[in-house]
């Protein structure tokens, strides 16, 4: 079954927004999705494989959305979420301490450092490869 003109453009205009792509490693290669579209993921045996995958998996995944007549969430842009940025919180005096001559360690002000920890906590690496310049796509070993 063909797709229409009117959908073949409008998935097209889905593709080219900006889609966070998160992509681990696992046992058998890279899991990758797409976390703004649920259930939009795919795998591949390496990391270009599986970026191709899943760019395949959100074009059907966008097709099939559209074709039911389904809503197709917009990109979240992770500067504006919900969560303000902002995060106080109470520590003893000793971990202040260890926390403030870590970071001194590193080189790095008491704030990334932290949040550069919390980020490896949850799974994250990406206030790490914001400092580095590197684009927000999601890679971790």
């Amino acid at each position: 079954m063909a797709m229409s003109a009117d959908i073949v453009e409008k998935v097209e205009r889905y593709m080219a927004k900006p889609y966070r792509i998160e992509m681990r490693r696992s046992d058998w290669g890279w899991y990758v999705k797409v976390p703004d579209l649920p259930g939009c993921m795919s795998q591949g045996e390496t990391p270009d494989e599986a970026f191709e995958m899943i760019q395949e998996a959100q074009r059907l995944w966008l097709q099939v959305a559209l074709e039911d007549g389904r809503p197709v969430p917009e990109p979240r842009d992770e500067d504006s979420d919900e969560a303000g940025g902002r995060l106080i919180v109470r520590l003893p005096k000793t971990i202040h301490r260890q926390l403030a001559q870590a970071a001194d360690t590193e080189g790095v002000s008491l704030n990334l450092f932290a949040a550069t920890a919390l980020a490896r906590a949850v799974g994250r690496e990406e206030v790490e490869m914001r400092q580095r310049g590197r684009p927000r796509k999601s890679i971790e070993a």
